[in-house]
């Protein structure tokens, strides 16, 4: 089985840049991070600079700081937008709060510039049931911050200084096309015609979340299909992390509906198998110590001795990564309940991978972003389909 290769067939031909030699980039839109300093303009755009100052000063926040890296942000920005420009192509700026379809459709390639953040909220924009016309456009991120910023999703770090390189290598096709697998949520159940607004849980966004779904029919009622493709993953469970969330989860083709208790589950794609995937699910050293010595109580003595406990805890961790173009979803039940009665039926693990599943609960949230409530008798359906998967490139050499 080869993730990529399924992934290539499927959408060979809805790729536009990049799809063969003789198309060229032309049209780029910068998705740029909503800095701190910027937010808190809009927010209290009625002050002067002078007076905002001084009021974000007298909260006790560190204003310098806040506008240090605005500035430095706004410098990577300027950069790869001047790039873009002295080779002829046209950029078009937004942010967070301005980001819209009619940008999104114009564009030949998408550039997030910020974190992986910004990175998740371009990619999100981007989903095709956004953009409806077919068109598959590419996202590339640069890193603005590279000392406080991990930017998995972006560029290699040393093209937050290397910007003219970067751009010259894009608009060479000097990269090797990378294909992201992303979840489709959809809503089924006689419920879903009944609509709630999403709601964008950043902290800087201040409008309406821009939203459109696809009705369909399923076998068991109607059905919505979530406008949002998740990159990193989909959670499900409470909001408030202080409340044990209550889930009715079906994996597969298994007729069997598991009730569980937990802090809710967490399903991931390869992607995020970086990131929350494995902050959940991470052994320490420590962790291996204190196993190696219940092993040791049962085992010879000195058979355990030439066994590290950094480099298996290193081990386990790496295996918990999987490749960002397979099509399997791997769920993670976070701090499940398995004490008297629950799970009911007992029997299910906290991780395993799965093609689809079924889940009923009370709210769900698309890469820590759009939040959804359930509707009563509404269940969530995740699914990796090829045509949904994110394009973008790889410059690792």
């Amino acid at each position: 089985f080869k993730p990529t290769q399924l992934l290539q067939n499927a959408l060979k031909a809805r790729r536009h840049f990049g799809c063969n030699a003789q198309e060229k980039l032309r049209r780029v839109l910068v998705v740029s991070k909503l800095t701190r300093l910027e937010f808190e303009k809009i927010r209290e755009e009625q002050l002067s600079d002078e007076c905002l100052e001084q009021k974000i000063r007298d909260r006790g926040t560190d204003y310098d700081a806040i506008k240090y890296y605005h500035h430095l942000h706004k410098d990577v920005e300027q950069k790869v937008v001047r790039s873009f420009q002295q080779r002829g192509i046209e950029v078009q700026v937004v942010n967070r709060i301005t980001i819209h379809r009619d940008a999104l459709q114009w564009a030949d390639l998408i550039v997030p510039i910020g974190g992986d953040g910004t990175f998740l909220l371009a990619a999100g924009r981007a989903s095709p049931f956004f953009l409806a016309n077919g068109k598959k456009t590419p996202v590339v991120g640069f890193n603005s911050d590279p000392r406080r910023s991990e930017g998995r999703l972006m560029l290699p770090k040393q093209y937050s200084v290397q910007v003219d390189e970067a751009i010259r290598r894009i608009i060479a096709k000097d990269f090797r096309w990378m294909h992201r697998s992303r979840i489709r949520t959809t809503l089924v159940g006689a419920a879903t015609t009944e609509r709630p607004s999403p709601m964008d849980l950043h902290e800087f966004h201040t409008q309406p979340v821009e939203h459109k779904e696809v009705m369909s029919t399923a076998p068991n009622g109607k059905s919505r299909i979530l406008p949002y493709l998740a990159l990193n993953e989909v959670f499900i469970g409470e909001m408030l992390s202080a409340r044990v969330s209550h889930l009715h989860l079906r994996i597969d083709n298994s007729e069997v509906i598991t009730k569980t208790k937990s802090s809710g589950l967490c399903v991931s794609t390869g992607t995020g198998s970086t990131s929350w995937l494995t902050s959940m699910n991470r052994l320490s050293t420590n962790n291996v110590k204190d196993l190696l010595e219940i092993v040791r109580k049962r085992t010879a003595t000195g058979a355990l001795d030439t066994i590290d406990p950094e480099s298996v805890s290193q081990e386990y961790n790496d295996n918990l990564v999987f490749a960002p173009d397979d099509p399997r979803l791997c769920y993670s039940i976070r701090e499940q309940i398995c004490v008297g009665v629950w799970p009911n039926p007992k029997g299910l693990e906290s991780r395993g991978f799965a093609k689809e599943m079924f889940v009923k609960s009370r709210c769900l949230v698309i890469d820590g972003s759009i939040a959804y409530n359930f509707n009563d008798g509404a269940r969530a359906l995740l699914e990796v389909y090829p045509e949904d998967s994110l394009l973008t490139i790889d410059m690792e050499d």
